[in-house]
């Protein structure tokens, strides 16, 4: 969808944005692909710079016929110049060299490319292996491979008590897609305020490239055949500009100040190298920025381009706000939302109108006539503790035949959301709540997050139930689904849940607890909890058994100041048995919903499918492995689940190894899907690869998933308690699109929101006092003049530049297949020997965290060679498990 509005808080029309924010030339006048042109553009009498787009007619024509390939487009954030879509074969990505061949497309545009004449393929030679062949992927892993430990909510008001964990950032309630809600936090060096916030203020165009250090995750020495071709092509169409057209950075004069154009317009500099340079009108511009532009050096801005002519190298846009100071978490929280075309503005008059308006709101009597009422049994939730938006309950009933009846209650949100009304409308275009270190922003107004459809404890609410009579181990003897209204009697975090699980022959002090309702005991809750834990741990066993996939990858936790909200601290967040608990029966929920609305609506359940790992990149990795003598097995989800469990030993330095392995094979791994079952014919296609099962959809978060309020209706229809939705299944299908971007959208913004709080934390003046922040790291990629590191206390990975460190030399080889940089440091003292170093996929190093000049940037070093500790070790040998030392991770 393309934007015809430019104003600001509009509402984001169409999608998102999903891959990352924007694109385009990098160099003042020109980028690598044009020639250097010197305010070239704006004049119409020269030659164009780009290609004019085919026409509708001959694009759907080529595509038909096979002459175009249609594909999202993916910009190397390390290199700008060069961009990716993905091959339909699954093969090697084809490649778009340059701005002029990538004409005026944004990252995560929808484009059209024809491919060029094969002398002009990309060749790539074995021996490089600084090039990233396979272009930047941003690690898309579908939280359902990881697991939701940080299960639903963020913290909502760190203002509760003075240094807030803010533990439950991160949206997403399964592992559906086998990694964990927040899988890759923070790329190398924060995603985000690498990219967006990176070389604030700094001629971009002077920077070089290899110090660029924004994400790519292709960094993996791979060795390549003697020399082998890329397929390259260029746009010839954009489909659908997904890319918000949106972009932050900075207000700079025009260098020539004798052209015409410097009396029009300022240039606007995107903080993303992706996005092409802007011309912007002075009339825009504060009014003192020609007199005084110094004084909006360190100024963020808010540009959105709306016109970028064949004949000009630069965009042309509208300045839409001042932000304020780059660096500032606001600010800079302000320009991640609106560059992902996140809507954050208040809910209109209109759509708050459709909410109940006599407070405090009672269920209707006639509601109890139509739904189970459940109110006397003992359901509780079990949240973060900071949670507010509590979407889900438990229960656990004993049989008298030793079984148990087992019951997921989800918010009935549906109920207050008519379909087409207003509330309807914005919820469908948001899609999803947008989890940030310090804030929501919900989907659907706060009076029905946290109020009338929140199951707070001791309060009527109503719920959609899936109940199941289960054995021990979790065998399914029965099923029910209906609408229900319960009365939770306790909120347990899962601290509160997992104290119980680890004293299940104490009982646990009333005042370590919360408040519980008087018609049931700490006793009774703390039998339900055990029992409910005990069938958990048969489910996931047999998950496992049957073939289930999960990459668990460190993810970052803050605390918060509780007066100025600024990061004090931050610890890798613990996934432990109580979010496993509530995971499980999520799942079962979720996978129950999916087979029922399948079976009554064949043609249009909404579900979600995860599709196989891409199958170049694989076998890249697979080729990886062999070289490096492990024995992993990539043949199925399950096969890799087990490798990874069984490859390792428990000890820290494999534990490390593992933690680098497991982000290796989350590169492969795709984005898992809503679609609408009618507009896939393939039901082999319908498979959910980490998870291993058939059908799989989301029922049990609709508080802040649309998806799940229209699985909701569905579920309703399908048992006779509500209408069909009145959606066709292209209309859903389009609706199920939108939820993926918006999805795809809000993860992005959600992982650089953490990557801001990080560099926020690296740079605070509390923590440059009391030294750097130091860790081990490991090495997870090795170029010819830098290397990759996993940094294992904080699970952020940096690119480590042979030219910032204090060396003598560097040599790059290759031994057999597998490449290592041999450093040659500089003695301290010039008595001594210089001490050798060898950095090989794998090695134990050491590095510090340093704050840099610039807002928001900051790099990691090699901390020298000692000799004591794990770097004490000459030539790369590692220890052995009883050498392996402390590894903090």
């Amino acid at each position: 969808m393309s934007h015809p509005d430019f104003r600001l808080n509009l509402r984001p029309l169409g999608t998102p944005r999903g891959v990352s924010s924007v694109v385009g030339p990098h160099g003042v006048g020109a980028s690598p692909g044009d020639k250097k042109s010197k305010n070239k553009s704006i004049r119409g009498k020269k030659k164009s710079v780009f290609e004019t787009y085919m026409s509708k007619e001959d694009v759907s024509e080529g595509l038909k016929r096979g002459t175009l390939i249609q594909g999202v487009l993916r910009i190397n954030p390390k290199k700008f110049h060069e961009a990716f879509i993905p091959s339909p074969d699954g093969d090697r990505d084809i490649f778009i060299d340059g701005v002029v061949a990538r004409n005026r497309a944004l990252n995560g545009d929808l484009v059209v490319v024809k491919l060029l004449p094969e002398e002009q393929w990309k060749v790539i030679k074995p021996e490089s292996n600084d090039k990233e062949t396979e272009g930047a992927y941003e690690l898309d892993l579908p939280e359902e491979l990881c697991g939701s430990h940080l299960l639903q909510q963020p913290v909502k008001g760190y203002n509760d008590s003075p240094d807030v964990i803010i533990e439950a950032q991160f949206e997403d309630s399964d592992p559906e897609d086998g990694h964990g809600s927040t899988q890759n936090v923070l790329v190398d060096g924060v995603k985000k305020p690498s990219v967006c916030v990176h070389d604030k203020g700094k001629e971009d165009a002077d920077a070089p490239v290899t110090k660029d250090e924004s994400t790519s995750t292709s960094q993996d020495p791979r060795a390549l055949p003697e020399k082998s071709l890329q397929r390259s092509a260029k746009v010839v169409y954009i489909l659908e500009k997904k890319h918000s057209r949106a972009a932050t950075g900075f207000l700079k004069l025009l260098a020539d100040k004798n052209s015409e154009l410097f009396r029009k317009y300022a240039l606007f500099s995107p903080s993303d190298h992706r996005v092409p340079r802007i011309y912007v009108p002075l009339k825009d511009c504060p009014q003192d920025f020609v007199t005084r532009p110094q004084d909006y050096a360190n100024t963020l801005f808010i540009c959105r381009i709306v016109d970028w002519k064949e004949d000009s190298n630069f965009a042309l846009g509208q300045l839409a706000k001042s932000l304020g100071q780059a660096g500032e978490i606001e600010p800079e929280t302000e320009g991640i939302l609106t560059e992902y075309g996140v809507d954050f503005s208040d809910f209109s008059s209109e759509v708050l109108e459709c909410l109940p308006q006599g407070l405090p709101w009672t269920i209707p009597p006639e509601e109890f006539s139509k739904r189970r009422d459940l109110r006397k049994d003992c359901i509780f939730t079990i949240d973060p503790s900071t949670a507010r938006d509590l979407d889900d309950a438990l229960s656990c009933k004993p049989l008298a035949d030793g079984n148990f009846e087992v019951g997921v209650h989800i918010a009935d949100v549906s109920y207050f959301v008519p379909e087409g009304s207003p509330l309807d409308k914005v919820a469908a275009e948001r899609a999803t709540s947008v989890y940030l270190v310090q804030k929501v922003i919900p989907m659907l107004p706060r009076l029905l997050c946290e109020e009338l459809c929140s199951l707070h404890p001791m309060t009527d609410k109503l719920t959609f139930s899936v109940i199941w009579t289960l054995t021990p181990e979790g065998k399914i003897l029965g099923e029910w689904f209906g609408r229900t209204i319960i009365r939770s009697c306790t909120k347990l975090s899962y601290e509160h849940a997992q104290s119980m699980i680890e004293s299940p022959n104490e009982k646990i002090p009333e005042k370590e607890l919360p408040p519980i309702s008087p018609e049931h005991t700490s006793e009774e809750v703390h039998r339900a909890v055990l029992n409910l834990h005990g069938i958990a741990k048969e489910l996931r066993k047999q998950r496992f058994v049957d073939g289930a996939l999960r990459l668990d990858q460190l993810k970052l936790a803050f605390t918060l100041d509780h007066e100025t909200g600024l990061p004090q601290g931050c610890h890798i967040y613990e996934y432990r048995d109580s979010n496993k608990l509530v995971e499980e029966f999520m799942l079962l929920a979720n996978m129950a919903v999916a087979h029922k609305t399948h079976r009554t609506f064949p043609e249009r359940a909404l579900l979600r499918r995860h599709p196989p790992p891409q199958t170049k990149m694989l076998n890249d990795l697979v080729e990886f492995c062999e070289q490096l003598g492990l024995p992993m097995d990539f043949s199925s989800a399950g096969a890799l689940n087990k490798s990874l469990t069984t490859t390792f030993g428990d000890d820290k330095y494999s534990l490390a190894r593992k933690e680098v392995l497991t982000n290796m094979c989350s590169r492969p791994m795709q984005m898992a899907l809503y679609f609408c079952s009618g507009m896939l014919r393939d039901q082999t296609q319908f498979r959910h690869y980490a998870l291993n099962v058939p059908l799989y959809t989301h029922f049990t978060s609709p508080i802040r998933r649309f998806a799940d309020v229209l699985v909701h209706r569905l579920l309703a229809a399908a048992l006779g308690c509500g209408e069909l939705p009145d959606l066709e299944p292209e209309a859903l299908q389009k609706q199920a699109d939108h939820c993926n971007d918006r999805r795809m959208a809000s993860k992005r913004v959600q992982e650089l929101s953490t990557g801001l709080f990080f560099a926020v934390l690296v740079k605070s003046p509390a923590l440059q006092e009391s030294g750097p922040l130091e860790s081990e790291a490991m090495v997870l990629g090795v170029l010819n003049q830098a290397f990759d590191v996993l940094v294992l206390r904080y699970g952020v990975q940096k690119r480590i530049y042979c030219n910032a460190l204090p060396l003598r030399s560097y040599h790059f080889q290759k031994v057999g297949k597998k490449p290592e940089l041999k450093l040659v440091w500089e003695p301290e003292d010039t008595d001594l020997e210089p001490v050798q170093q060898v950095v090989t996929i794998f090695s134990l190093v050491e590095v510090v965290l340093q704050a840099e000049t610039t807002a928001l940037k900051y790099s990691a070093v090699l901390k020298r060679p000692g000799t004591e500790g794990l770097l004490g070790r000459q030539e790369g040998e590692q220890p052995d498990a009883s050498v392996a030392g402390d590894l903090q991770a």
